[in-house]
């Protein structure tokens, strides 16, 4: 019997779960799983892997087990939860056999997740917004086609879990039916839901303590006075309220940070760590680049490149040595073997309010609408073959994505639109993607902005590239520069 089906049988998993409520048998189980972790990644051969790729993935999943450990040790976990987290999260999700079943009907492996904004509509107004003023429009996905979306991605792909966005998604509401209405149609789904934490009462914690499978993840932009800053006066004391609310229900929560070049080295602290982890009791993080696509978009405002370089060695130093779950989808490239947009096997891609389907939420370029796929008689499958999310994908492969480990390109400098911003803007011109904001159409048409995204990209490499190769292809400085050397030569034209 395989491991998924141990995990989920009704009987071991209650004995499973009777024996994750004592602390000293729960951490022997745990640093024999990490030992184990760890013996894999010490095993992985070059043939088969890159051994510094396998390390940072499987130190991100130790990180995410010890976080585990650390709140049920305060008790911030109920009982109903820790039964979502062993069957729904680790049997459907984490141990998920279903997607390698799906990829062998398919062909491919498909997506393993999809975000998805059910609304554009929001309570705030905050700067650099990538949702921009979708709000003052006031669409939104109709609960039908939210639910089936749900339902088709599980039964075609074995996907259960989902990232819900906004907007701000506890907001949305079609005919009295809301967020939680919808989650709990889905039982053997994990929902994780992006929130500015304002509209959490009491009333709301209660109904998510009952459903028992979303995980709420609160946007912050550093403490009480950056977030403030960004977000409106006040903001940061009603996240904290309704974190606490959710510590007196037991349910785990996030949190997500955008890094920009004002707040990078504050969501990078042990300050910042102690505060949101060890005093709030926060499961995971996940950081997220300002990326210059929304409201007020501004070059300016993004982590100037040599201070991401050293957002890198910050963020593995956390996740490494406080052992917390920090997740960068640019700096944490590595861990997610690239890019992983546009429905790239265990990647996702994204939906927005209006139905635009796009290859992720920072690339606000529309390949189709999921309400007129759905009205041609289509289903969710039609996504994966849309022109621009081929050419992406084929980008990713290029890039390193399921080809031998020696030709795999700095996946330091992993994203599209941010570090490939050339080759980004090529594929959606020659696909055709519409832009769906004017924001989003100017940036294809402003050769200052052009540039200055190109320029950027260009400099990441350059000061990426040597870390790459010396510390995951394990080249040695002098073979670097020598290398180095022969391409200023044949530049040269000796």
């Amino acid at each position: 019997m395989n491991a998924r089906r141990i995990l989920t049988r009704k009987p071991i998993s209650t004995v499973l779960e009777s024996l994750m409520w004592h602390d000293a048998v729960r951490g022997f189980v745990l640093s024999q799983v990490e030992k184990a972790l760890r013996k894999e990644a010490e095993e992985c051969t070059p043939d088969k892997c890159l051994r510094q790729v396998q390390i940072d993935r499987l130190d991100c999943a130790i990180a995410l087990l010890r976080g585990l450990d650390r709140i049920m040790r305060r008790g911030l976990v109920s009982k109903r939860f820790m039964s979502t987290i062993l069957e729904a999260f680790l049997g459907n999700v984490f141990m998920n056999e279903e997607l390698t079943v799906a990829a062998g009907k398919l062909g491919f492996e498909p997506p393993s997740f999809i975000t998805i904004s059910p609304t554009g509509r929001c309570n705030l107004k905050c700067k650099g917004c990538y949702a921009s003023d979708a709000a003052l429009q006031g669409n939104q996905l109709s609960f039908e086609v939210f639910d089936r979306i749900c339902r088709e991605k599980r039964e075609m792909w074995g996907s259960h879990f989902t990232v819900i966005s906004g907007g701000e998604p506890f907001l949305w509401e079609d005919n009295g039916r809301d967020l939680i209405d919808l989650a709990a149609r889905h039982p053997s789904d994990v929902f994780m839901v992006y929130t500015n934490g304002t509209v959490i009462d009491n009333e709301l914690a209660r109904r998510l303590a009952d459903v028992a499978n979303i995980s709420p993840c609160f946007s912050v932009e550093g403490f009480e006075a950056d977030t403030d800053a960004r977000r409106g006066k006040g903001v940061h004391a009603k996240v904290m309220a309704a974190m606490e609310r959710l510590r007196n229900y037991g349910i785990p929560f996030g949190i997500s940070a955008t890094a920009t070049r004002d707040n990078w080295d504050i969501i990078t602290s042990d300050e910042f760590v102690d505060f949101y982890y060890f005093d709030q009791g926060a499961l995971y993080c996940w950081v997220f680049q300002y990326m210059p696509i929304g409201r007020d978009q501004s070059v300016d405002l993004v982590v100037p490149p040599e201070h991401r370089v050293e957002m890198v060695d910050r963020m593995w130093r956390l996740v490494r040595e406080r052992q917390v779950f920090m997740v960068d989808f640019w700096n944490s490239g590595t861990a997610s073997l690239g890019c992983i947009a546009a429905g790239r096997g265990t990647g996702y891609f994204y939906i927005n309010w209006d139905g635009d389907v796009m290859p992720c939420v920072f690339t606000p370029y529309a390949a189709d609408n999921i309400n007129e796929i759905y009205a041609r008689g289509e289903n969710i499958q039609s996504v994966l073959n849309l022109p621009l999310f081929k050419k992406i994908r084929e980008w990713q492969h290029e890039h390193g994505y399921e080809k031998p480990p020696v030709e795999t390109k700095n996946w330091l400098c992993p994203c599209a639109i941010r570090d490939h911003f050339d080759t980004f803007a090529e594929a959606v011109r020659e696909c055709n993607a519409r832009p769906i904001t004017p924001e989003a159409k100017a940036a294809l048409e402003d050769q200052e902005y052009y540039s200055r995204m190109v320029e950027y990209g260009i400099r990441m490499h350059e000061l990426l590239e040597e870390k790459w190769e010396r510390e995951y292809l394990n080249k040695q400085p002098q073979t670097i520069r020598d290398s180095e050397s022969q391409c200023d030569v044949v530049k040269a034209g000796l």
